[in-house]
């Protein structure tokens, strides 16, 4: 179960601000971010080498993609498109709602269950293939503070990890772009406190081979700025202190 937070503040110098920890199986093989795809020279994101795709993926318009499992669709399915491929195509265009606006005609039944996030310094949005559904929903992701986990934008009934950690971020203080200060999203990021089951922790470790696998903290700037490009703070296994480096674009 990944995790996405968004916050959206339109009238701020950093419009947008994306926190996010990848779960994944220890055995699947992957690259951080990196401009990986010849054919995509505007694209920098991580490398699932298992399907060629990827969870999460920032391009030079300053828009950001990233995709999450639904309940009970870990991994690969013979029969079905990689997910991994949504967020390429999501950052193949020219803004968020552009890319919701192609997203939003695939055929969900070609993909296991999925929720999309697409956002840019104007709009963000949500994007979800259900089982069963035959539709992509699709919704706008409203200014403040969101999460989102394998369930829906803020289901705290479903998700214990958005009941108990989503007010924790509320209370945190975001990160200060100025200042170079991320520590309170940091912290929140690699928290092992638990609501119920060992999953609702936000950084997570199984025995059956299920952990964090990398964290992500995004900033966007506001487009009339051309001097300030997207800031990527990445850190390669579960979240600590000591770990995390700057994605260069």
């Amino acid at each position: 179960m990944c995790t996405v937070i968004i916050l959206r503040r339109p009238d701020h110098p950093w419009p947008l601000l994306l926190a996010a920890n990848r779960d994944e199986m220890e055995d699947r093989p992957w690259l951080p971010p990196a401009r990986h795809w010849p054919d995509r020279e505007g694209v920098t994101a991580g490398l699932d080498q298992l399907a060629d795709g990827t969870w999460l993926g920032v391009n030079d318009r300053a828009m950001v993609a990233a995709v999450l499992n639904r309940p009970d669709s870990l991994g690969p399915q013979v029969g079905k498109r990689s997910r991994g491929e949504l967020p390429l195509e999501a950052l193949d265009h020219e803004s968020a709602e552009a890319a919701v606006d192609a997203l939003k005609h695939i055929d969900p039944a070609a993909y296991r269950p999925f929720n999309i996030v697409v956002a840019d310094t104007q709009d963000a949005f949500w994007l979800a293939a259900r089982e069963g559904e035959r539709i992509v929903h699709v919704a706008p992701i409203p200014e403040g503070l969101s999460m989102i986990t394998a369930h829906d934008l803020g289901d705290t009934e479903g998700s214990a990890r958005i009941r108990h950690h989503l007010p924790l971020f509320e209370a945190a203080p975001p990160p200060n772009i100025e200042t170079g200060d991320w520590t309170g999203w940091q912290e929140r990021l690699g928290s092992r406190e638990i609501e119920s089951t060992p999953e609702s922790a936000m950084c997570i470790e199984t025995d059956w081979g299920f952990a964090t696998r990398s964290s992500s903290l995004i900033a966007l700037p506001r487009p009339q700025n051309p001097l300030r490009q997207p800031i990527w703070r990445f850190c390669h296994g579960a979240p600590t202190k000591d770990r995390w480096t700057d994605i260069e674009f």
